[in-house]
């Protein structure tokens, strides 16, 4: 110590020492790190989306978007820092907005001078598959997850080999609540549905979960929400469940102002299930188990609202790109296609299994919460329900009835 002296009573800072070179040989300068190689995933949408409509996002209905998904994309990007920090990336979300599908060549112009391979599209059926078609060619190979959009046609025969879905299909969704309701013996359904087109294809998917889990649809009566004198049979609710052969209702409602309005309002009592009352649901934010509070408090604090399943999806689709490139940091996007769509790469998505993406139509398998707004009943696939090699997959289209072509 007395050598570390410069004069009586006062030492020498480190700085000093260094410049002088006292510890030229004991106190090597540590050599700067390498800067980390950002790994940019962009969130893209439209502004004018119906599903964010002003009213819609107000009235807030089961099952619907209540926010943009950006909060939760980031929200999974800054999980994946620490692990990610290891290799030498960090990853990176960047919002971009299309004004309508004419303007995407410009847009994936913009998004290839940003180095961007993973893209989460949160669009509208047409302007997904025109991203679909044409990011490929356009960003020099892609990674495109749907995190918006349940319908069965994109992972069916409108599907693609570079496009994943993290949001449930509505096959999915129905077949969790058939299972339910199996599961309960209350087989008799009446289904209401509804005049938009995406409420035919939901009703189709109800019609062919029934089918496979043994339920009985006894009468299919159409509503119309309206002020039509002629027509106002089709929005009374006990007109509607006059008769009463049926042992729960089933509603499908892809707009959901008239479904939220029947539950207990049906003319004989009986369980509302579908787009309310007992609704399918990828995220519910009173999920207890499985590190689902902590997930749900932090996506609150960061986004000011509860996470709703759309957002789970944005979550789970930048989780799935940090796993792959944990998986092999060096890997092109064509491989890192090739692992998630084969299994090989799995996720935690705060339900319990670890999750990996379906071989034959790039679905991510994962449970479904069967719940009201108050919280969860049920979680399916429900106990008893048997699958010959994966259990998740009694949920949705199994490989053998799925009509996607495009595989890796």
């Amino acid at each position: 110590m007395n050598g570390l002296r410069a004069r009586p009573g006062r030492w020498m800072g480190a700085a000093a020492l260094v410049a002088g070179g006292w510890l030229a040989s004991s106190w090597p300068v540590p050599a700067r790190a390498a800067p980390a190689t950002v790994v940019t995933v962009a969130v893209i949408s439209q502004p004018d989306d119906a599903r964010y409509a002003p009213r819609r996002l107000e009235q807030a209905y089961p099952g619907h978007p209540h926010g943009r998904p950006l909060a939760a994309a980031r929200m999974a990007a800054e999980e994946a820092g620490v692990e990610l920090e290891v290799l030498g990336l960090r990853l990176k979300v960047i919002e971009f907005s299309m004004v309508d599908a004419p303007a995407l060549p410009a847009a994936l112009a913009q998004l290839k001078a940003a180095g961007v391979r993973h893209v989460l599209a949160d669009l509208p059926g047409p302007a997904l598959q025109q991203l679909v078609q044409l990011a490929p060619a356009a960003l020099g190979g892609a990674m495109v997850f749907n995190v918006g959009l349940e319908d069965d046609a994109l992972r069916g025969d409108q599907c693609a080999a570079h496009l994943l879905h993290t949001l449930p299909s509505a096959q999915m969704r129905s077949d969790a609540l058939a299972q339910y309701l199996a599961a309960r013996n209350w087989r008799k359904l009446l289904l209401l549905q509804g005049a938009e087109p995406q409420d035919a294809l939901q009703a189709q998917a109800l019609m062919r979960s029934a089918q496979r889990y043994g339920l009985k649809l006894v009468q299919t009566r159409l509503f119309k929400l309206g002020t039509e004198p002629r027509e106002r049979d089709l929005a009374s609710t006990r007109l509607l469940t006059g008769d009463r052969e049926h042992e729960v209702v089933a509603v499908v409602d892809s707009v959901g102002e008239f479904a939220r309005t029947l539950p207990y309002a049906t003319q004989w009592p009986r369980p509302v299930v579908g787009s309310s009352g007992l609704v399918a649901l990828g995220w519910h934010s009173h999920w207890e188990r499985n590190g689902g509070p902590q997930l749900s408090r932090r996506f609150y604090k960061l986004a000011g609202r509860p996470m709703q399943a759309h957002d789970w999806a944005a979550w789970a689709a930048v989780k799935a790109v940090a796993a792959v490139l944990a998986d092999d940091p060096k890997a092109p996007v064509a491989q890192q296609l090739k692992r998630l769509r084969g299994g090989s790469v799995y996720i935690d998505g705060a339900k319990g299994p670890r999750l990996s993406f379906r071989p034959w139509d790039g679905q991510l398998r994962q449970p479904m919460f069967l719940a009201t707004g108050d919280g969860v009943v049920g979680l399916a696939p429900l106990e008893g329900v048997l699958h010959p090699t994966e259990v998740l997959d009694t949920l949705g289209v199994d490989e053998k009835e799925s009509a996607c072509k495009q595989r890796l």
